[in-house]
């Protein structure tokens, strides 16, 4: 007779007995022996006869052709000691852990740790990448190039096997500092703009970025002080006559009190010939983040409506940007409002009907199977802004998500599902990352994959009294948020210091696609659950927080980052990850 002890027992051994007993196989020895002994009470040792043998189906289905219970050595000690080993091991299977039966599994020893510290460092480094005057990773952009090579090599150093995916897609590109002034002539409208006699005229110039920021797919202009261009007043973009008149000038539109977006206001100003567009903030932000002001924000634009508008083609000669309201009413008070009119230079040097490279970095833990989870958020930004919050936090989430998964497997070994980490270039733009890399994967992503995870400004303030507490954890399959809110509650269990401090909110959306009960399409997990074809359905789950009111502004940065809330979203969705890796559920 041979006597095991726990503790003399090899980490693989222990493994195989927590199998045996459907108990999780993941941790430290010391984690594995302690599962073992809270699941076989008063089991420290085990006496085996030196024949026999760990495994439940040995015990069961011996290459004895009598059966058991009628063989003659049944009664010995060695047998009855195996046959009251294996009854504890059938025990555990049907009693303690019985997941494939459909009972609530067991997350105790699940719950993935998560570092703020790391986390900020990432977003710091991320920031660190972004333009020298601008401060963003515009998609396209040697900035978007050069974190993307950033994320590759924190993915190499955490063991995980890489590729750096690129796509070539539609994308604009500002290459250089625009201009926007008004020239309010004196002497009766007589005195230069430029050159000598100009300092008679005033001039006022706006501020890039602060004061006015350029849309997706702006066109380009050379509208000096000599070209007059003039300018027409849309109201809110809502009249189709008023867009009609303005053919040839600048259209000046103001967003307020209606959901037009900028797909629909660059379309008319294509479909009417427009020279120019200005679109001023006059709902948004206001009063919020820069005194009473109503700061200027990037939005993307669809560019096949705008094409379809234009006659198939991008229009490449109608700059389009926002003001924020402080500058617009400035503008309205020489140009709209004055008894000697102002007149405007516009230029825009931007490139918007050309194709640029964008970038995928992913890193993988290779599993036993080709089944996939993977996790991802976006490393662009909008041109003008840091983007600490949209997208650097999701980014950063990631990175640390896939450096405690590494540790994990490190330490467990080689997990049943394959697991993958990936962040997006050309979100901003119109998803346009994510959609290619679905599209170019499709086939095997729609055979494999298992569950993708969104982590996309899964971020809160650190105001939490002025600007609310909430994160919202939501999927579009019951079983996928059930287990989420089960692994929820033990987070607020296990982590109350921090789960306290914040609305953990969970919520399913099973609908069809544009329902109101249905995944929205509004970041990279959208082709993960729409475009993997032949009518397939995705999993995905995905994180928001409670928003940033700086959101594609250039104050958007890293004054208001809190990494704390970081770690809800990676914890629980790390968990489920780490569950799902070691599972076949």
């Amino acid at each position: 007779m041979t006597v095991l002890s726990f503790e003399g027992m090899t980490v693989s051994e222990l493994k195989e007995m927590l199998r045996e007993a459907e108990l999780p196989v993941s941790g430290t020895k010391a984690q594995l022996i302690e599962r073992l002994q809270a699941n076989l009470p008063g089991e420290n040792t085990i006496s085996l006869d030196s024949e026999k043998t760990l495994s439940v189906d040995t015990v069961l289905e011996g290459e004895e052709s009598v059966p058991w219970y009628r063989g003659t050595e049944i009664l010995t000690p060695p047998a009855l000691i195996a046959i009251g080993v294996a009854v504890l091991m059938v025990t555990a299977i049907f009693v303690i852990q019985p997941t494939w039966l459909g009972f609530e599994p067991d997350y105790e020893y699940e719950l993935i740790s998560y570092d703020a510290a790391q986390a900020k460092n990432y977003a710091e480094q991320l920031v660190s990448y972004g333009h020298p005057d601008w401060e963003g990773r515009m998609s396209g952009s040697d900035e978007e190039a050069n974190v993307s090579e950033y994320i590759i090599s924190q993915f190499d150093a955490m063991g995980l096997d890489t590729t750096l995916h690129s796509y070539q897609v539609p994308m604009h590109h500002v290459n250089s500092e625009p201009s926007l002034r008004i020239c309010v002539q004196s002497v009766g409208g007589n005195s230069p703009c430029v050159g000598p006699g100009s300092f008679l005229s005033t001039i006022t110039e706006f501020q890039h970025r602060v004061d006015y920021v350029i849309q997706g797919f702006s066109g380009q202009s050379e509208y000096t002080f000599q070209e007059d261009v003039q300018l027409t007043y849309l109201g809110n973009g809502s009249d189709e006559s008023l867009w009609q008149s303005a053919t040839g000038t600048i259209g000046y539109v103001i967003n307020s009190g209606t959901k037009t977006g900028n797909t629909e206001f660059f379309s008319n100003a294509a479909e009417n010939d427009l020279a120019g567009l200005i679109r001023v903030n006059k709902d948004y932000n206001c009063g919020k983040i820069e005194g009473n002001d109503c700061v200027p924000i990037f939005k993307g634009t669809g560019i096949d409506a705008v094409k379809e508008a234009n006659g198939g083609s991008i229009p490449s000669d109608i700059p389009f940007i926002a003001m924020s309201k402080d500058a617009g009413e400035i503008l309205e008070a020489a140009i709209f409002n004055a008894s000697q009119p102002g007149v405007l230079e516009m230029v825009m040097d931007v490139t918007n009907d050309q194709e640029r490279t964008i970038y995928v970095p992913c890193g993988e833990i290779k599993g036993k199977s080709s089944e996939l989870v993977i996790v991802g958020g976006h490393h662009d930004t909008v041109y003008h802004g840091q983007g600490a919050i949209d997208d650097t936090s999701g980014t950063a989430s990631v990175l640390e998500l896939a450096r405690q998964l590494s540790e994990v497997v490190n330490e467990t070994g080689t997990p049943e599902r394959t697991l993958r980490f990936c962040t997006w270039g050309g979100e901003e733009e119109g998803l346009y990352g994510s959609r290619a890399y679905v599209s170019a994967f499709q086939n095997s992503l729609k055979d494999n994959l298992r569950l993708y995870i969104n982590l996309d400004m899964n971020h809160v303030d650190s105001d939490f009294s002025e600007r609310g507490n909430s994160l919202r954890l939501f999927g579009n399959t019951l079983e996928d948020m059930e287990h989420i809110e089960r692994i929820t509650d033990l987070y607020k269990d296990k982590r109350s210091d921090v789960a306290d401090r914040y609305d953990i909110q969970i919520a399913l959306y099973k609908g069809a696609q544009g329902e109101p009960d249905g995944m929205p399409y509004n970041s990279d997990h959208g082709p993960f659950v729409y475009d993997l074809g032949d009518n397939i359905r995705g999993r995905a789950v995905v994180c928001y927080g409670s928003g940033s009111w700086e959101y594609h502004t250039y104050l958007d940065n890293m004054d208001r980052f809190n990494e704390e809330s970081l770690g809800v979203s990676v914890t629980v969705y790390g968990t489920y990850m780490r569950f799902l890796a070691y599972s076949d559920y």
